[in-house]
């Protein structure tokens, strides 16, 4: 049986429809086309069978599969919806508006019940960030985040919490994905000099620190992006400070952290200095790729133990987009860069194509692993709206621009489960298409009039850095060095070349030229005599005799000497004596 053809939904000025997705790209039937200009917001559910919708008048909710009409609620002025994961709750949140007269108002954060159409439980939820409850994918438990504590529920029964995970300040947490026992990772940020810090809890266990499956602590973090793997194993923070107080940066200071389920955690070392743009787990949660350092930035693979795999170099670029299947990563440069895209086999490690999409706003894979949208959307650029579907060798499929005086505001993939499209081998050739490709000039540099008829010399402001495996060869060999283990390294290497070079001129000496009538009569020739402990001796005693001497001279140009100091020169004949003795071995 052939795999289904995704949905593409649009949503914009032009009101609310569906395309099919490759290869005919022609409007859905299984979805009739809303026209109204003020669609607020969609959703699809988590398989892709269910899609929701607020038209300003009503939500509606749709079985994309069977084209049917299921649920209508009037709430007109939501803004947000969310589908439980396994379909059995709608979650629709609007903004809140206190009363006239100043009291609390009408609970904003709704959850309804799409088997019976009822409502489940309501909530006050003032801020429109972090709005949406956070489901197990089992549905087992449910959380929210409420007055510094975290609340669950179980079996989407809401009128009673089962558990609550209290922490001084818990501003974030995340729920891992996949089977049971559910993990958490909590957030909470530091004050009065204390560091932040991340804990991950196993639920229910929420009995203090020591309960803890592992906790990391850091400074200089005024937010944090935590990044579950699909396996739930390990979790990725971006701890973000606003400011960058050594001015280094215009985006503030970020760190890159690892933290295992088992425990184990660190601090990713990134070689290059600057902001990290973009992280993404690959999707067999064994390594993750992060977009880092000034521009040009770098991209780099790493592995669970935190170790480079793979370095892309570095390029215009600042977001990775790892395919459903994991097995081509697209590190691309969009918002203030010029689009270009670098799609790469990550298995062999080769690049296999670098289109541009010019001005896109948005990015995302088809859940077919083959295809990619980019689209250029309002707000963030009122012209020249509209999408591209490409295939990943680079060949544009498809692509609609809205009429000038329209809008487009959204795109997206109707989901799948996982499993429902098999992966196929990868392709260097580009796939044919009808759509020309129609690539955009590059800028030409601006060239003053005076040098305008002369030959162009290219110039570089930043070479850009070669991709390099990271890998020691099949055959041993060390591991990549970190960026301070080789600056110890060097350090170790240029202290041995210092102590070889002193030993070889130490035994050129005596073969040298007679030492000069001035030098002074303690200053003997490094000479050994076999035994460790009298070297060490003859040496404290050489330290010694020329702390005096530098004293004798202190001396002659006129200074008070201390008492300690005048008994340390009446000392002279003893220790030379000693010296004496101690070098012919008496």
């Amino acid at each position: 049986m052939a795999p289904p053809t995704p949905l593409l939904a649009v949503r914009g000025s032009e009101g609310l429809y569906m395309v099919n997705g490759p290869p005919s790209f022609t409007e859905s039937s299984a979805f009739q086309r809303d026209s109204g200009k003020n669609c607020k917001a969609v959703a699809f559910s988590k398989d892709g069978s269910l899609f929701a919708w607020c038209n300003g008048e009503k939500v509606n909710v749709v079985n994309v599969t069977r084209a049917e009409l299921l649920r209508s609620f009037d709430l007109p002025k939501a803004v947000c919806l969310e589908f439980s994961p396994k379909n059995n709750v709608l979650a629709t949140w609007q903004a809140y508006a206190t009363g006239k007269d100043g009291t609390a108002g009408v609970p904003n954060l709704q959850l309804h019940d799409l088997k019976t159409g009822k409502c489940l439980k309501s909530f006050i939820q003032k801020k429109m960030q972090n709005w949406c409850p956070c489901w197990a994918d089992d549905e087992s438990i449910c959380a929210r985040n409420v007055n510094n504590e975290v609340h669950f529920f179980e079996n989407n029964n809401f009128n009673t919490i089962a558990n609550k995970l209290h922490l001084q300040k818990v501003s974030d947490f995340v729920l891992s994905p996949g089977a049971q026992p559910t993990k958490v990772a909590v957030y909470v940020p530091g004050s009065k000099g204390a560091p932040s810090f991340v804990r991950l809890y196993q639920y229910p266990n929420f009995g203090g620190p020591q309960s803890a499956l592992a906790n990391k602590s850091f400074f200089k973090a005024d937010r944090v992006t935590m990044l579950w793997n699909k396996k739930a194993t390990a979790v990725l923070v971006v701890a973000s400070t606003e400011v960058d107080k050594t001015g280094a940066s215009y985006y503030g200071e970020q760190t890159l952290h690892y933290i295992a389920a088992n425990g184990e955690s660190a601090v990713v070392q990134l070689p290059k200095n600057g902001p990290i743009y973009d992280v993404a787990w690959s999707p067999n949660s064994l390594e993750f790729c992060a977009v880092y350092g000034f521009m040009p930035a770098k991209a780099t693979i790493f592995n669970l133990k935190c170790d480079p795999v793979f370095d892309f170099g570095t390029g215009p670029r600042n977001a990775a987009y790892y395919s459903p299947h994991g097995h081509i990563l697209v590190l691309a440069g969009f918002g203030n860069l010029r689009g270009q895209m670098e799609v790469w086999d990550v298995k062999n490690y080769k690049l296999i194509s670098k289109p541009v999409a010019s001005d896109s706003t948005y990015f995302a894979w088809c859940p077919d692993g083959e295809h990619i949208v980019t689209a250029t959307c309002a707000p963030r650029l009122r012209v020249g709206n509209g999408y591209k579907v490409w295939h990943y060798t680079g060949s544009v499929l498809h692509t609609y621009e809205v009429p000038s005086n329209e809008e487009m505001w959204q795109v997206s993939w109707q989901p799948f489960p996982d499993g429902v499209f098999p992966q196929r081998a990868v392709r260097y050739q580009a796939v044919p298409s009808e759509v020309p490709g129609a690539e955009p000039k590059p800028a030409q540099a601006y060239r003053p009039p005076a040098l305008r008829n002369k030959p162009v010399t290219s110039s570089k402001l930043h070479e850009d850095e070669p991709p390099q495996n990271m890998k020691p060869p099949l055959g041993g060999g060390d591991k990549p060095l970190s960026k301070t283990a080789l600056k110890n390294q060097r350090k170790h290497e240029a202290k041995k070349a210092a102590k070889q070079e002193a030993k070889a001129d130490a035994n050129q000496g005596p073969a040298q030229a007679p030492a000069p009538q001035n030098t002074p009569r303690n200053a003997v020739p490094a000479t050994t005599t076999g035994d460790p402990e009298v070297d060490k001796k003859i040496k404290n005693l050489k330290k010694k005799l020329k702390a005096i001497e530098q004293l004798k001279e202190q001396a002659a140009a006129g200074k008070q000497l201390e008492k300690n100091q005048v008994e340390k020169i009446q000392k002279e004949a003893a220790l030379l004596k000693e010296l004496e003795d101690l070098e012919l071995g008496v």
